[in-house]
């Protein structure tokens, strides 16, 4: 349920309001929608009267929320939400690129990809520490190592850094990073969300393989919930009946998402395609279809990459996609690239 207080409501009945509505058990959120308060009332609001509620003085509207999505909602929230990540912002008319190899393998790699890709217009430097791996006999990263050797990059650089965590005995490692990811295959992992949902850095959720947008933002909540407002979706590809290509990548999903929340979504061109070649279409199809941004996997020796060496650009190919991607945003005319 949400209510849209009027113009310059009285504090002595918002107080009589808030209390009445508390005595339900409910929880409360506010937020502020330009002269006007705006409540949003989560739990069971079974026993609230709308009726009576409409008639309050102070109270302008009463509109129930079906979804069961509430703070991630842009009935809620109308406004697109800018995220600060280190400084650089993702959302609203902001478009951002993530940019880095997929594992982190060395100190001297990760630096010299960092270098590279800021160069390039990166907004932040990706790389994964704590992987994830289908088989047990892949490379799982340098874990509490890796993420170290991203604090030197990013002090090296001055470039935000974002890596994934893959589970709550890991959180004191993620001090310090400043995207914290939630990887496809971790969507769903309720207890971790609340985790992160706790921290005060922002969190990158992805879609999971065969989850619904519904899913999604539903996952987006637990966080929220939690206190964390600074969410981003990322869009990564969903599992079809397809085999040329590692997932499918639902563009028509991005439209959907930025009807639904307020939250910034974006791109990951990357795990979506599997195939180097079609990087780079993939991303300029994102800024076209109104996507906040793109995460691609850059790697400067993908030959020998120890993780996604066939789906990853080198550090030429990056820069392109970032003066191609200038231009459709510029024919689109109503965002420009975060750097």
């Amino acid at each position: 349920m949400i209510i849209t207080l009027k113009k310059n409501a009285d504090e002595k009945q918002l107080d009589i309001l808030l209390a009445w509505l508390n005595g339900f058990g409910v929880t409360l959120e506010t937020e502020t929608h330009g002269d006007r308060l705006v409540i949003a009332v989560l739990g069971d609001v079974s026993r609230v009267d709308e009726e009576l509620l409409s008639d309050m003085e102070i109270v302008e509207s009463v509109t129930r929320v079906s979804e069961k999505y509430k703070l991630t909602n842009r009935k809620l929230h109308a406004e697109d939400t800018i995220v600060d990540v280190g400084g650089r912002k993702f959302g609203g008319k902001n478009y951002a690129f993530i940019a880095g190899p997929c594992s982190v393998e060395s100190e001297k790699q990760i630096i010299e990809i960092a270098k590279a890709v800021k160069s390039a217009g990166a907004a932040a430097l990706r790389g994964g520490a704590f992987k994830p791996r289908t088989s047990p006999y892949d490379f799982q990263g340098l874990k509490s190592e890796g993420v170290k050797l991203l604090k030197k990059a990013k002090a090296e650089t001055g470039l935000p850094i974002v890596t994934e965590i893959t589970s709550v005995k890991s959180v004191d490692d993620f001090e310090g990073v400043d995207l914290i990811q939630i990887g496809a295959r971790n969507m769903q992992n309720f207890e971790l969300l609340k985790e992160v949902g706790k921290l005060g850095a922002p969190v990158l959720l992805k879609r999971g393989l065969v989850n619904t947008v519904d899913e999604l933002l539903l996952s987006a909540e637990y966080i929220m919930s939690e206190g964390n407002k600074n969410v981003i979706l990322c869009e990564r590809g969903i599992r079809t009946f397809e085999t040329l290509t590692r997932n499918t990548l639902d563009l028509g999903v991005i439209l959907l998402l930025k009807e639904r929340t307020h939250l910034p979504v974006i791109v990951d061109p990357s795990h979506a395609s599997g195939l180097r070649r079609l990087v780079e279409p993939l991303s300029l199809a994102a800024a076209a279809v109104g996507a906040d941004g793109v995460m691609i996997e850059v790697h400067n020796d993908p030959v020998h990459a120890l993780c996604d060496g066939a789906q990853s650009v080198v550090p030429e190919e990056f820069k392109r996609i970032v003066e191609k991607t200038e231009a459709v945003l510029a024919a689109c005319g109503d965002k420009r690239i975060e750097k």
